[in-house]
């Protein structure tokens, strides 16, 4: 999930990975994970899950309630009920609270290389960030976090990417303000699916697309 804070200047929510983790660890990535059985649900269990697990990495809740957006009042509220055992869905609904689906423009498809015994295939959602809701990383899932605007995390050497954050960053780098970029991805006909390639060269394996 693409964050969106503010409009020009405009900044994207990046998250450091622990080294131990299985996927892209010591690296800034957005928020994200996989689609769980809870997710088919909803009609479109891609977007549930996007929305579940940008609550659940770093606190940011996608949803309204008779037409208000969340809160972080709502956010502690649906975070009790998960620690009592509900699942996120449940929590939601004895809440009253709906998912927000439609605040989630989709921008690209990435699909993992062919060669990799472990393959993803990704899903980017653009959303902006709702108005009263502060960050709250998941202990033990986000190493640390900070606000930043893509140029500015493809140039800075201490933000580690990993292959596909960073191309997904330079394609909205240069989009002009937000709302030309959100503009932008709503005007696509069909998200485009990247599926890069690993070449070995002299130099050893790369990744080019």
């Amino acid at each position: 999930m693409l964050l969106v804070r503010g409009k020009q200047p405009w900044e994207l929510l990046l998250m450091l990975r622990p080294g131990g983790a299985d996927f892209a660890p010591d690296a800034y990535v957005f928020p994200g994970g996989a689609v769980h059985a809870d997710d088919s649900e909803s009609g479109d269990p891609i977007t549930a899950a996007a929305v579940r697990e940008l609550f659940e990495e770093v606190g940011i809740l996608l949803a309204r309630k008779r037409g208000r957006f969340a809160r972080d009042r709502d956010c502690e509220q649906v975070r009790s009920l998960l620690a009592d055992g509900r699942t996120f869905g449940q929590a939601l609904r004895s809440l009253g609270l709906e998912p927000a689906h439609d605040r989630l423009v989709p921008l690209a498809r990435w699909v993992t290389p062919a060669q990799l015994r472990r393959r993803f295939d990704a899903r980017f959602f653009l959303a902006r960030l709702p108005a009263g809701q502060t960050v709250r990383p998941q202990a033990g899932e986000v190493a640390a976090w900070l606000w930043i605007a893509p140029a500015r995390a493809l140039s800075e050497p201490e933000v580690t990417l990993v292959y596909a954050t960073r191309e997904v960053l330079a394609s909205v780098a240069d989009g002009g303000d937000a709302t030309a970029v959100f503009a932008r991805a709503r005007r696509q006909r069909d998200v485009p699916i990247v599926e890069p390639r690993l070449v070995q060269t002299e130099d050893g394996w790369e990744v080019v697309r």
